[in-house]
C-alpha cells in the first residue's frame, strides 16, 4: 500500500513539473536556435520571401535579393563572422510562424508586420521599417477612398495584415483570397478583382513597374512597424537581435541599406524617411 501510494505521489509530482517546463521559456541547453547553437552551427538560417520585389526576390541567376535580405547577411555577419554565413529558407506569408515553431529556422525577415494577434505565438525584435496598407487600381478606374470598395472584389495575399485588417474592419468587401505575392499581383493584372490590398511600400514599387496601375488609397487603418521575429521564448536571440538593431541604427546602416536596395525601386517620390525607423 505505502509503495503505491509513494508512486502515485511521485507520478503527480512528475506530471506538474512536466506541466511547469511546458510553459517555460525555451531553455538554452534545447534552445537550437540560440546565439550559441548558431554560432556552433556557422549559419544563420532566416526565412524570406522568393517573390516580394524590392523587400525579398530571387535575381535572374536565382540569388537572393532586397532589403530584408540586406539585412540578413548583415546579421549573419555581426553574429557569425561573414555575410555569407547566411542559409536563406523561402516562406509565404502563411508559413513564417511555422518556420519558427517547427525551428526550419532562426529568425524570420519576411516583412513581418507586428500585430497582436501574432506578438501571442512569436517575439519581435525592435523594429526596422514602418508600413502601412494601400489600394491598388487601374488609373482608367483608380479606387481613391474606402467607400468605393464597398461591394467590389479585393485581392489580398492569405496571412497579411491586409486579410486580417479587412476582415475585420471591411467586411462588404469581397477579398479574393491568394497564397503568393505573385499571384496576387497576376491575378489583377488579369482582371480578376477591382483592386488589391497590401503593405503600401512595396505597392509603390510595383506601380513604377506598372504604370496604368496607381495606389489610389495610400494609406488605410494604423501605420505598423515590421519586425524581425523568432521562436516565442527564444531569449537569447531575442536579446541579441535587439542589441543589433539599436547598433545597426546608430551605425546609419538602414539609411543605407534603402539606398541600395530600395530607393532604385520607389524612385524620388518616396524617401528614406517615410519607410525606414530611426531613435530604436
Amino acid at each position: 500500500m505505502k509503495k503505491k501510494f509513494l508512486g502515485a505521489v511521485l507520478a503527480t509530482v512528475a506530471l506538474g513539473a512536466l506541466i511547469i517546463s511546458s510553459n517555460q521559456p525555451v531553455q538554452a541547453a534545447e534552445n537550437k536556435s540560440s546565439v550559441s547553437a548558431i554560432k556552433k552551427r556557422g549559419k544563420l538560417r532566416v526565412a524570406v520571401f522568393g517573390d516580394l520585389s524590392p523587400y525579398g526576390y530571387l535575381d535572374d541567376e536565382g540569388n537572393h535579393q532586397g532589403y530584408d535580405v540586406y539585412l540578413a547577411r548583415q546579421l549573419a555577419k555581426d553574429l557569425i563572422g561573414s555575410e555569407d554565413d547566411v542559409e536563406f529558407v523561402t516562406v509565404n506569408a502563411e508559413e513564417r510562424v511555422d518556420a519558427l515553431k517547427s525551428n526550419k529556422v532562426d529568425i524570420v525577415l519576411a516583412n513581418f508586420t507586428k500585430t497582436p494577434e501574432r506578438e501571442k505565438v512569436v517575439d519581435f525584435a525592435k523594429p526596422y521599417m514602418k508600413v502601412g496598407i494601400g489600394v491598388v487600381s487601374k488609373k482608367s478606374d483608380a479606387i481613391t477612398k474606402a467607400s468605393q470598395l464597398k461591394g467590389q472584389d479585393l485581392i489580398v495575399t492569405k496571412g497579411t495584415t491586409a486579410e486580417t485588417y479587412f476582415t475585420k474592419e471591411q467586411p462588404e468587401v469581397n477579398l479574393e483570397k491568394f497564397d503568393s505575392k505573385s499571384q496576387q499581383f497576376q491575378a489583377l493584372t488579369d482582371g480578376r478583382a477591382d483592386a488589391l490590398a497590401d503593405d503600401n511600400t512595396y505597392l509603390y514599387a510595383w506601380v513604377k513597374d506598372n504604370p496604368d496601375y496607381e495606389v489610389g488609397i495610400k494609406e488605410i487603418g494604423e501605420v505598423s512597424t515590421i519586425n524581425p521575429a523568432v521562436k516565442k521564448g527564444n531569449k537569447s536571440l531575442l536579446k541579441w537581435t535587439n542589441k543589433e538593431i539599436t547598433k545597426l541604427d546608430k551605425d546609419g546602416f538602414f539609411e543605407t541599406a534603402y539606398d541600395e536596395t530600395l530607393k532604385p525601386f520607389f524612385g524620388e517620390e518616396i524617401k528614406a524617411s517615410d519607410v525606414i525607423i530611426t531613435d530604436n
